[in-house]
């Protein structure tokens, strides 16, 4: 797939193997993967990063394979997300940096461009997020309010 911003194709990239069941060497029991996954959200990671200790620390290649469901759907039934879904709170923080980037260096084109780039992400993500009803459809980047919605 060509990427949206330039005229160049990308590269590719590579695809996780088709598997249906964790590996034998693999961490199984259900229970302690999911109370490991609670245990991380309470100290503040995020799923992302819950994934990535699970994988190196504990011996679980992929959650979902031994949950049978994804692990923010483990900290949605928990009600241990945020308020807003992780993708577009990391495209926010994005924004703010580049937001206080642009208070001291004015003439930035680069940065500029950078930061048009990630609102028109979030606003996408927004029309998306209000669709599938995690948003209210009402809701709206404001980018003087951005402080308020990363903090």
């Amino acid at each position: 797939m060509a990427r949206m911003y330039s005229s160049r194709k990308g590269i590719s990239g590579s695809s996780k193997p088709h598997v249906t069941e964790a590996p034998a060497w693999s961490n199984t029991d259900k229970a302690a993967v999911e109370a490991l996954i609670l245990d991380y959200a309470k100290a503040g990671h995020s799923s992302a990063q819950i994934g990535t200790l699970l994988r190196d620390r504990h011996a679980v290649p992929n959650a979902r394979l031994v949950l049978g469901r994804r692990i923010g759907a483990v900290l949605a039934e928990a009600e241990l997300t945020g308020t807003y879904p992780e993708d577009m709170m990391n495209l926010m923080r994005r924004a703010a940096g580049l937001i206080d980037h642009m208070g001291s260096n004015h003439k930035d084109l680069h940065n500029r461009r950078a930061l048009e780039l990630t609102e028109a992400k979030i606003r996408r993500l927004a029309s998306y997020y209000a669709g599938e009803g995690r948003l209210p459809a009402d809701w709206r980047y404001k980018r003087d309010q951005l402080r308020l919605m990363v903090e």
